[in-house]
């Protein structure tokens, strides 16, 4: 028995706010990076009054500060593999293998001693880049990433206040 999973009833609530973000290019993507006197204003940091301020500013922030957001996920991605040595040499192992896999286009790879198909050639590196992949723990790496992306986009969404020009065209007269 299989178990259907409602893609659709998951991604539709979140609206249309990511499919703009998958037919865009990366020149396009941060066309509209801010830049970093204005995203990191310590004159606009303060703590917001109620829940409804702190949807209301993140809601903003989210979309005014998006291209930001996705630097400072870059940046901890980077940082990620670099404190774990093991992971980014893990990744480097099993691309520089496909890749002279690839170059093979499906020849026999001979040693002189020994002389191996693509077949082979794929099974040796899984055997080798599966156990060290685990031991690298990419989970708990992709946790942190997670967590530490979430903390701190999350965290400056809710702190940074709106511009001033922009909080008096929300109000209602």
């Amino acid at each position: 028995m299989a178990i259907q999973i409602p893609i659709d009833a998951i991604t539709s609530r979140f609206g249309d706010r990511f499919n703009n973000l998958r037919s865009q290019s990366l020149s396009t993507r941060f066309a509209n990076l801010r830049p970093v006197s204005e995203f990191l204003d310590i004159k606009r940091v303060s703590k917001p009054n109620n829940f409804g301020e702190v949807q209301s500013r993140v809601n903003y922030n989210l979309s005014y500060f998006s291209s930001n957001y996705a630097v400072v996920f870059i940046m901890l991605s980077i940082y990620s593999l670099l404190s774990n040595a093991l992971l980014l040499f893990v990744i480097i192992f099993v691309s520089c293998g496909l890749y002279g896999i690839g170059k093979l286009n499906g020849r026999d790879l001979d040693l002189g001693f020994a002389r191996f198909n693509t077949s082979q050639l794929y099974t040796g590196l899984l055997i080798v880049g599966l156990p060290l992949g685990i031991w690298a723990s990419p989970i708990s790496t992709a946790l942190w990433l997670i967590g530490a992306t979430g903390v701190s986009v999350f965290g400056h969404a809710a702190l940074m206040d709106k511009p001033i020009e922009n909080a008096f065209s929300e109000e209602a007269v």
